[in-house]
């Protein structure tokens, strides 16, 4: 994968950038937001990863002004911030994945594998679809079958989270990462109530669903 690494600690770049090209990826590495938004601008790449606290342009504005400018690249944030209203903000912007500081290089590498195997996303677009179901992130309006539905802000964060990886299986684990910033035992128990509070919503007042459960390995969004 031609990848773009935006991150401001040099030693963290340094380790990322060595792993990464070890892989068999081609890396260019940045360490401040506005030379990341030129240069994702500038050029194409398979996926970006993208640190939240950076000098120039923060990273959620760097993803805002490349949302805007209608580039789809596929973005992971790094970031130490775990409040789940950050991790709505960056889905609301375009993120389709996060990654909670410390974590294992092991893990970044299967999370790109699976940003390569997205769908292309559609330049230019707030609106996501699922058959019947929209979201639109602009105006944080969900509907299905043009019935809006009402969500919190942690059931919101959980749909976008799957929409953005619409038919890729995610674990308890990378949801709970995803939504709380941590995971422990006693998190699954929370996850599977999360889920079945929006199953709730986006699948009891319909006949088809949506949102599966893949049992002994996590939840998908899919038609």
């Amino acid at each position: 994968m031609q990848l773009l690494l935006a991150e401001d600690e040099r030693k963290t770049v340094d380790y990322l950038t060595k792993g990464l090209r070890e892989d068999g990826h081609a890396v260019d590495a940045v360490c401040d937001g506005a030379d990341a938004l030129a240069l994702a601008l500038a050029r194409e790449f398979d996926a970006i990863i993208l640190d939240v606290m950076m000098p120039g342009l923060d990273g959620w504005e760097v993803l805002k002004r490349l949302r805007a400018a209608g580039r789809p690249t596929p973005v992971l944030f790094l970031t130490a911030r775990d409040h789940v209203e950050d991790r709505v903000r960056g889905f609301d912007l375009g993120a389709n994945d996060y990654l909670i500081k410390p974590f294992a290089f092991a893990e970044l590498l299967a999370r790109l594998r699976n940003l390569a195997r997205l769908p292309k996303a559609v330049p230019g677009s707030s609106l996501m679809t699922v058959g019947d179901l929209e979201i639109d992130t602009l105006r944080h309006r969900v509907s299905r079958a043009g019935m809006v539905l009402h969500l919190t802000s942690k059931e919101y964060a959980l749909l976008l989270l799957l929409a953005r990886n619409q038919g890729r299986v995610l674990s308890r684990t990378l949801i709970a990462e995803a939504i709380w910033g941590l995971f422990h035992d006693q998190q699954a128990n929370a996850v599977d109530a999360l889920v079945r509070r929006l199953r709730a919503k986006l699948d009891t007042p319909f006949e088809t669903a949506l949102l599966h459960t893949i049992r002994g390995t996590g939840y998908v969004l899919d038609i």
